[in-house]
């Protein structure tokens, strides 16, 4: 039987180390009598807690060795180990064992959860240039690997893509490459298929804005795509997914019920607290202040916009804006 892994990466800045830790704790949680291995890829040990370091698997890296930014993730071939590996990115949560994930993407060399693509100015104008019919579309919070030689064509074609990356006609992220249309357009070139998404893996808040049900303990994650609500996003298939695993992409770690979420999991594992004083703990100091914060400011965001106006946005830490 293959080895498994649940892979992230946590190099630079010390919020990726701390989300890191966060999604170890909540993978701990659901898996406390299992033999997949937790790996975390570092260029700083020190800024991961004690808890997380005793129990995960590291790998420290040197700064900058395989690549910056998303060009990380496209040196999985060489960051996974032998067997199973299935990588997460830092900035999401666990909500429930991922047995059933490794067995649903078992004997796929690489893959990932989504569709394909092949409409719109710029998809069409791509894969008329390589001459394919579409290319995944996807989420990169999640990849899976199983070492070979397919895996290393997949990874070895995405990083030359990269070098021609604007030539090519790719859309910058964050100032940086894409690793998710080169990954896309690599694992097609090879004809590595995504699994189809019905919601029960990976969900994100890109496509599901009406609204969140959250409660990571007791395995409860509901993201909402309400016709009825004016963030409703027709162009999704989804009204409603019940993933094992929430991507808090951009702002929405900074927020709940991220916040929430994740001091539950650092009193119980960091602090060693039993489950009903951590529960209260958080509800005293995250969620109750939170509540009566946004209660107010729903009662008083009209006035304030009709005296101030709109606040500026607020730039992301983890945003790049020069190379």
């Amino acid at each position: 039987m293959k080895k498994r892994y649940v892979l992230t990466i946590a190099t630079g800045k010390k919020i990726y180390a701390d989300m890191a830790a966060n999604l170890a704790r909540s993978f701990f949680w659901w898996h406390q009598d299992t033999d997949i291995v937790f790996r975390i890829v570092t260029d700083n040990k020190a800024l991961l807690p004690p808890d997380v370091a005793e129990r995960a698997e590291i790998t420290t890296i040197t700064p900058g060795e395989f690549g910056l930014g998303f060009s990380t993730k496209l040196n999985l071939d060489k960051l996974a180990a032998d067997g199973q590996t299935l990588f997460i990115d830092s900035d999401c949560l666990v909500y429930g064992n991922l047995d059933a994930v490794f067995e649903k993407f078992k004997g796929h060399a690489v893959s990932v959860i989504g569709d394909y693509i092949a409409t719109g100015e710029w998809f069409g104008a791509i894969c008329k240039k390589f001459n394919v019919q579409h290319i995944p579309k996807f989420n990169g919070g999640i990849y899976y690997l199983e070492k070979g030689k397919i895996t290393d064509e997949v990874y070895k074609i995405a990083r030359s893509l990269e070098t021609k990356y604007d030539e090519i006609g790719f859309v910058r992220l964050r100032n940086r490459a894409n690793d998710e249309v080169l990954m896309a357009l690599a694992m097609e070139l090879n004809r590595m298929a995504p699994i189809p998404d019905d919601g029960s893996i990976l969900a994100e808040f890109v496509n599901f804005q009406s609204g969140i049900k959250s409660n990571l303990l007791n395995g409860i994650a509901e993201l909402y795509n309400d016709p009825a609500n004016p963030a409703y996003q027709e162009n999704w298939h989804l009204t409603i997914a019940q993933p094992l695993v929430v991507h808090f992409l951009g702002h929405y770690n900074q927020v709940m019920p991220y916040v929430k979420e994740t001091k539950q999991l650092k009193y119980l594992f960091s602090n060693k607290l039993p489950q009903n004083i951590s529960k209260l703990l958080t509800f005293v100091q995250v969620t109750l202040p939170f509540e009566t914060i946004s209660y107010f400011k729903n009662i008083l965001r009209p006035l304030y916009r009709l005296f101030l106006g709109t606040r500026k946005i607020k730039t992301s830490e983890r945003i790049v804006v020069n190379d």
